[in-house]
């Protein structure tokens, strides 16, 4: 059974997972050597536990008990409960959704894992944890299988991409590359690599569709500023444009995800 914990004090200890939040490096440090992530709100909770993550603790308001303990009932888990100031003090925000959970981080999935599937989304180093949690979003929603990132990539257990995605990380297979050079491994498997790029040579979406019906097919998406590197674009098969207009070059890489995803689905 959940265990209430009354705490008043900033400085209590217990509350060691949830300080400073919005600082990212510092995050990444703690996160990194305690082997946690930060899920923010009810609805995201309830899918991080859905999904099997294990709970450390619950970090609450006690007017968001009420909708939490049900999810918890039959978990050993400490819910420490805080007044929203508190709560803003530890954290450095406003926590309007009133709940943080922390959780144990799962074990990575291996790039094997995933090569089986028919559907993925391909992220090169895409460090902006907003545009990380859309892209998996859109995914997820859109009927993709899975998303394989950069070894640069963003994390997308920080609590900014959680929240962007709704949870869907929690149901979406995501994995790692190593090392770059990994990509071919793709193209070893039977993926069609579909590079998402600004060139002359480049075909629209509703062409790739046709010539990629039935294929297993993996969409390459690059940095928010300059796309896809050379190395990733030559191992490409096919290279792809959204056609834009009254003067605009390019989409953001987010709202480009979901117009492709929707196109090649």
């Amino acid at each position: 059974m959940p265990t209430l914990i009354e705490i008043t004090d900033a400085s209590d200890p217990r509350l060691a997972d949830y300080t400073r939040l919005r600082e990212t490096q510092l995050r990444h440090a703690v996160e990194a050597e305690h082997g946690l992530f930060i899920a923010e709100g009810v609805k995201i909770i309830e899918r991080a536990l859905a999904a099997g993550c294990r709970p450390r603790s619950l970090m609450l308001a006690p007017r968001w008990w009420e909708g939490l303990r049900p999810l918890v009932e039959g978990l050993d888990v400490p819910v420490h409960m805080v007044s929203e100031r508190l709560a803003e003090e530890v954290t450095g925000f406003h926590v309007h959704r009133g709940a943080l959970g922390s959780f144990a981080r799962p074990e990575p999935l291996p790039l094997e894992s995933v090569l089986g599937l028919r559907r993925l989304v391909v992220v090169e180093d895409l460090v902006d944890h907003t545009n990380l949690g859309a892209i998996i979003r859109n995914a997820a929603g859109l009927g993709w299988d899975g998303v394989v990132l950069s070894s640069r990539s963003a994390d997308p257990l920080y609590r900014r991409s959680i929240k962007t995605a709704m949870g869907t990380v929690f149901d979406l297979p995501w994995v790692r590359l190593t090392e770059d050079a990994d990509l071919a491994a793709l193209k070893d498997a039977g993926f069609t690599l579909v590079a998402l790029a600004l060139r002359a040579d480049a075909v629209s979406l509703e062409e790739a569709a046709t010539r990629l019906a039935g294929e297993k097919v993996a969409i390459l998406l690059g940095t928010e500023g300059s796309g896809l590197s050379d190395g990733w674009l030559e191992l490409s098969d096919v290279v792809v444009r959204i056609p834009m207009a009254r003067g605009v070059d390019s989409l953001n890489v987010a709202s480009a995800s979901a117009i492709a995803c929707h196109a090649l689905a």
